[in-house]
């Protein structure tokens, strides 16, 4: 079994596979604060009320985009798993051929939603868009051959939210869904409908400039995220959403490198 960690923003993902089966998910809040004894009391429970093992689990694979995260999480692999995790970074086989002004600059979100996109949706003669709904909502832009030959990163649906809450004194923080019209009667709803037609808005309008600049209208738009199925809802130009698009590409990664040290 291989356990997968996926260190986000505002949360941290993890996903054990046992082979080609995803066997668990779990989802857990991003703190930078918090000691690795204290991730892996959270870990040992959550596999443990899957019914999983740690002792069965042969293999760890960690992407960050918290820096300050890594060293803590690392620690817990070893103490809690017995493993060190393969840290997706320079130096790390992924298969993914890069065509961009310095390749450094790739986030390791970027890199695994590519790998994940270009095996689960690849070799059909088509470029890929793949939107992940984030702390940040970034568009990889993927070739017909399979390079990664650019990206857009726009703000996050719930970080924009926050900042609107944040930054005026009466509007009341919220739960995300669609509301019943986009023309509001009350101020929750008012707020619904601008951020997610909005969002669906700015969605439809980057996919259809990416679309436009490569000449391709049958582009295939595959979407990730907590808010890929809501979203999809309202912009038709998202073919598919894949909730585990990023858990699957760290398994991939891993099962290109899992015989580098062996």
């Amino acid at each position: 079994m291989i356990f997968c960690i996926d260190i986000g923003n505002t949360n941290i993902k993890y996903a054990v596979f046992d082979g080609d089966e995803l066997k668990a998910t779990f989802r857990v809040s991003s703190q930078k604060y918090i000691t690795s004894d204290e991730y892996g009391v959270i870990v040992r429970d959550l596999l443990k009320s899957a019914n999983i093992s740690k002792s069965s689990i042969t293999g760890a694979i960690m992407s960050s985009v918290i820096p300050s995260l890594n060293y803590t999480m690392e620690h817990m692999c070893r103490d809690y798993l017995g493993l060190t995790p393969l840290i997706v970074g320079p130096g790390v086989k992924t298969g993914l051929n890069i065509k961009v002004d310095n390749s450094r600059e790739v986030g390791a979100d970027i890199i695994v939603d590519s790998v994940s996109a270009i095996k689960r949706y690849g070799g059909k003669g088509k470029p890929i868009i793949c939107i992940d709904f984030g702390t940040a909502t970034t568009f990889d832009i993927i070739s017909d051959s399979g390079e990664l030959i650019g990206a857009v990163i726009a703000p996050g649906i719930k970080g924009s939210l926050d900042s609107l809450v944040n930054g005026t004194a009466n509007l009341p923080g919220i739960e995300l869904d669609t509301p019943p019209s986009i023309i509001a009667k009350n101020t929750v709803n008012c707020m619904k409908a601008g951020m997610i037609f909005g969002f669906a808005g700015l969605v439809q309008n980057i996919v259809s400039k990416i679309k436009a600049e490569l000449g391709r209208e049958d582009t295939l738009v595959v979407a990730t995220g907590g808010m890929s199925g809501i979203i999809k809802n309202e912009a038709d130009c998202i073919d598919i959403v894949d909730r585990t698009l990023t858990l699957n590409g760290l398994k991939t990664i891993y099962e290109l490198n899992r015989g580098k040290d062996e």
